[in-house]
């Protein structure tokens, strides 16, 4: 029995990390897929609106019949933060977002995301989200952590040294290999504009998962918020659509790649990843988020290795080295505030439940003791009242006052 409960501990306490990594699996897919569908000619304002109607469409139904007893009222606020959430991560942040990866490449994109741990964990500090005590070596290993990540992400976007010939590239077509460093030639003209508009992606992104942990307190049904702000992306999205491209033509889609990047980042990387971000958020934080978000570099570049024939430098492993070193700072700084936590609620007394007919009784004894005292009071005053009239009706005489004899 004890091994079957120390198991399922583990279980329980590993779920956060197995959720987190897998959604990093499918971000890596994500900007490989879309990559490939931006590069054919998709307007990434298209893909986005296409991205979360894909969304909305699939996860309606399950938050329709799991929380339908339990999904809170629609209050003007709720539907404030609901709106600003889908401003915040389906407009700006992945428009911005497949705008960089479409004048870069997916490594790179995802070198320039590693900075949104450190974005998070600044604007969780500023919304008393995170407490940070600079004596506390697990503050300490968080704010090193972050720090370093930052700068395995700096090093890998400004340094890039010899090339590092993998395995499975040299026997790689050389045409297909030709054209992808074409594209890369042709991409980095505009590299500047795509590493600014990656900056605004993080920023937004970095808000929404703070936003996204202060809508939950108040809106408890998680599938029916991920719905919500699908659908709201989803419309929000399709103004902003209508505004920047005025051609017909480009929202024809058919059974190609256009139709698989869609579905994929819609379903994958919208539905199933609002939800279990929202989940961890719930126990870890936001910070906790978001620090796995190294680990998707590292997988696109091996990705991008076999699928684009990108090429790796020097640069980038050493970065990617920094980059784990720092992600496992931050978690053991966050795995020691959860501990402390735990043991300082341990440690304080809780208050015993008194039961209902106690309550009862506690009323009437406290009732029984006023009536005591308004009976004490007016005794009281009844008494005062026959002494003055007793002092009253007292003769009056007067007090001679004696004199000395003589002396």
């Amino acid at each position: 029995m004890e091994g079957r409960s120390g198991c399922s501990s583990i279980l329980q306490k590993s779920k956060p990390y197995v959720a987190m990594i897998s959604l990093q699996f499918g971000y890596a897919g994500m900007n490989i897929i879309t990559k490939v569908s931006l590069n054919r000619g998709m307007s990434h304002y298209v893909l986005v609106v296409y991205r979360h109607a894909f969304a909305t469409a699939v996860m309606a139904p399950f938050a329709f019949f799991v929380e339908r007893k339990v999904r809170p009222k629609m209050t003007l606020r709720n539907f404030m933060l609901i709106f600003v959430l889908g401003a915040l991560g389906p407009v700006i942040d992945q428009n911005f977002y497949y705008a960089g990866l479409k004048f870069t490449s997916p490594t790179f994109s995802c070198a320039m995301s590693n900075i949104l741990p450190a974005l998070t964990f600044v604007m969780a500090i500023l919304c008393r989200m995170e407490k940070v005590h600079l004596k506390k070596v697990r503050s300490q290993a968080k704010i090193v952590g972050t720090l370093v990540t930052v700068a395995g992400a700096m090093l890998m976007t400004l340094y890039k040294g010899p090339v590092v010939e993998m395995v499975w590239n040299k026997h790689a077509d050389a045409q297909t290999a030709e054209v992808a460093n074409a594209a890369a030639a042709a991409a980095a003209k505009d590299w500047f504009k795509g590493s600014v508009f990656l900056i605004i992606a993080c920023l937004a992104w970095a808000a929404f998962f703070i936003l996204q942990a202060i809508a939950m307190k108040t809106y408890t049904a998680q599938l029916s918020l991920t719905t919500l702000i699908c659908f709201m992306g989803t419309l929000q999205s399709m103004a902003v659509t209508f505004v920047a491209e005025h051609s017909p033509s480009v929202w024809k889609i058919g059974f190609d790649m256009n139709l698989l990047a869609a579905a994929y980042a819609g379903i994958i990387a919208s539905g199933v990843a609002y939800y279990v971000q929202g989940l961890v958020m719930e126990k870890k934080g936001p910070v906790f988020a978001t620090a796995f978000s190294p680990l998707m570099m590292i997988i696109v570049a091996i990705m991008g290795s076999f699928i684009l024939h990108e090429v790796i430098y020097l640069g980038g492993i050493i970065g990617a080295i920094l980059i784990v070193a720092g992600l496992y700072s931050v978690l053991w700084g966050k795995y020691k505030d959860t501990k402390a936590a735990k043991l300082a609620a341990a440690n304080t007394p809780a208050a015993l439940p008194v039961p209902a007919k106690d309550t009862e009784e506690i009323g009437q004894i406290e009732d029984i003791s006023m009536i005591d005292v308004d009976l004490e009071k007016a005794n009281a005053a009844k008494l005062s009242s026959f002494e003055s009239s007793l002092i009253l009706s007292m003769p009056q005489t007067p007090i001679k006052p004696t004199q000395a004899p003589n002396a």
